[in-house]
């Protein structure tokens, strides 16, 4: 559908405006696009359009001229904003300490129809609906088009609550542009979210329709009347939906925001701190629209799912959409969409954390029941993915922290390119570490660690059993990267402060445990972090092929308590099987026939 534009009344609003302005708007061809007029005491005017300013008069601008306008528009109310008698103009105040008008804001209020198109299975739907983006983008123009879109041509029973008098018009009588739906005036703007709660209580609406949301009070209104069933489409300060997760007065809109502390079996089940960010409850609003420019906007169409995604560390794609020259809507998945970032270039919510190997995202895991498509947070290149910081827990790199945050100075890289330069034959590195380090010579041999203050017996035999290509060393200056307690790097001896200053990297354990040691060496080579998980999921891949061939299959050598868990899957699965070797090889042997399991 190609978009109607109406322009509300621009000659009631120049007929506020000092004559000499309004002969030289009136030698503008390009009317159409004018966005604002502006006067400042002592100032020359402007008028604003959308491809630039122009000055409207060589002299400034007097008391003459601010008290003409204020004589012609309508009385000011506690927002500083006034407006003209059925028309969606809205001037704002400037005032000085004393209270007196020194500059006017002359904004045009346009009512343009077919705007929502580009939303509108969301809108007839029976979605609430939250609109974001920039001032001057288009919010309260889609806003009033929605309100008269489903009074009109959808039949529901509409209340718009206006503030400023911005959605339908100065006056008592709604302006035309917001249909058949009825309007609630503020009288002041501290008593909106009490209005919001009146026209739910008192006049049974199936929509209500708010803009500026901005207080927590009309945060906990808006809440309240989406409990109570109705569809609720509305207006948020924020560019992006992540930007309202960072605001704390509105983050409510969006579920909240709240810390939780996981159990240990919960923190390793997800690979991450035992301290996370969840959200705290359902959100207002099924449905957050970005709008981007008047023509494009940004759709995420389940706020609760792409919510917790951004708080593990993943992004549910939005949807793009775009209205093209010949009015169609064309809809895309927008897979390079940007998240918020803090001053270091983070994302602003639980960055990803490389579990499992260099520049790997996630458990590592494949296939998934969802319908949704997660993916690692974008960030700008691979200076960004290789800068991030890994998990504290375990394998914390406090050492890191001392470098900047580039390619060429982060020690995960050093240590990338070293096991790099292990596992290629013939490969030179592609970019060489800009901070100083000792020649290795090394040649292919695999990775060496130098344990400090942890116990060297325990990291053995934490490598032997997964198999990686670590070396423990018995020298630091052997040593590609060092392993320590949290306790011993607070102290800082000399050989950790030697390492930070040649640009070892340096992994920090909380506890000299086996576990932690395998949850490190798991974050390296693209391990499992819980053993357990693998040998369950190789149990489940068997128990399919002795099913389908007939055949025995002998499992990996586990301890007693995974072989437990392996022996009663096979009994659900009506399959034989006993244990068979010796420790630390004993291992689980699937049989075909049915019969009561060997253990």
């Amino acid at each position: 559908m190609t978009r109607r534009e109406t322009t509300d009344d621009l000659e009631a609003l120049m007929g506020a405006l000092p004559p000499e302005i309004v002969a030289r708007l009136r030698t503008f061809k390009n009317r159409a696009d004018l966005l604002e007029v502006v006067l400042d005491l002592g100032r020359r005017p402007e008028a604003r359009f959308t491809h630039g300013e122009e000055v409207l008069l060589d002299r400034e601008i007097g008391e003459a001229e601010i008290a003409h306008v204020i004589g012609h528009i309508g009385a000011f109310g506690g927002d500083n904003r006034a407006g003209i008698e059925r028309t969606l103009h809205r001037i704002s105040a400037i005032r000085n300490r004393a209270g007196k008008v020194v500059g006017l804001t002359c904004r045009i209020g346009r009512a343009v129809f077919g705007t929502i198109d580009i939303i509108r299975d969301y809108i007839d739907g029976g979605q609430s609906v939250l609109l974001l983006g920039r001032p001057g983008v288009g919010k309260t123009t889609m806003l009033r088009e929605v309100a008269r879109v489903l009074a009109d041509d959808l039949g529901k029973r509409v209340i718009v609550v206006d503030t400023s008098n911005e959605i339908a018009g100065d006056g008592d009588i709604p302006h035309p542009g917001i249909g058949d739906a009825r309007r609630m005036q503020v009288r002041t703007p501290s008593e909106q979210h009490a209005v919001m709660i009146e026209a739910v209580e008192n006049h049974m609406p199936e929509v209500i329709v708010i803009d500026e949301i901005g207080t927590e009070l009309e945060a906990a209104a808006a809440r309240t009347i989406a409990e109570r069933g109705v569809q609720l489409v509305g207006t948020a300060h924020g560019n992006t939906l992540d930007n309202l997760m960072l605001n704390p007065t509105l983050s409510d809109l969006l579920g909240g925001i709240q810390t939780v502390t996981l159990g240990d079996e919960e923190a390793r089940r997800r690979g991450t701190q035992k301290t996370v960010l969840e959200r705290k409850a359902p959100p207002t609003f099924d449905v957050v629209v970005e709008i981007v420019e008047r023509d494009s906007v940004i759709v995420h169409r389940n706020v609760a799912e792409t919510v917790d995604a951004i708080l593990r560390g993943h992004m549910v794609p939005p949807e793009a959409r775009m209205r093209d020259e010949a009015g169609e809507v064309r809809v895309s998945t927008k897979y390079d969409y940007k998240i918020s970032e803090t001053p270091t270039g983070n994302p602003a919510f639980a960055p990803v954390e490389p579990t499992g190997g260099f520049g790997a995202f996630g458990r590592g895991r494949s296939g998934g029941g969802g319908s949704l498509s997660l993916r690692p947070l974008p960030g700008r290149g691979a200076i960004r993915d290789a800068a991030r910081s890994p998990r504290s827990m375990p394998g914390e790199r406090l050492s890191g922290e001392r470098f900047e945050a580039s390619e060429a100075s982060d020690p995960r890289r050093h240590l990338e390119q070293a096991f790099r330069d292990s596992s290629a034959e013939g490969a030179s590195p592609a970019t060489e570490p800009a901070t100083p380090r000792r020649p290795s010579g090394r040649g292919h041999r695999p990775l060496s660690l130098f344990g400090f203050g942890v116990s060297r017996k325990r990291l053995e035999q934490t490598v032997r059993e997964l198999g990686v290509p670590v070396t423990v060393a018995r020298e630091l200056d052997e040593a590609d990267a060092v392993v320590t307690l949290r306790n011993y790097y607070r102290r800082k001896p000399s050989a950790l402060r030697e390492a930070e200053a040649t640009g070892v990297p340096i992994y920090v354990l909380k506890t000299n445990t086996a576990m932690q040691m395998q949850n490190m060496l798991a974050s390296l080579f693209d391990l499992e972090t819980d053993p357990s998980e693998a040998a369950l999921r190789e149990t489940a891949e068997a128990i399919g092929l002795v099913q389908s061939s007939g055949r025995p299959m002998e499992l990996a050598p586990q301890n007693a308590y995974v072989r437990r868990l392996q022996h009663q899957m096979a009994e659900r699965s009506s399959l034989m099987s006993r244990s068979r070797g010796t420790e630390p090889n004993r291992r689980v042997e699937l049989l075909p026939d049915e019969g009561r399991a060997w253990r």
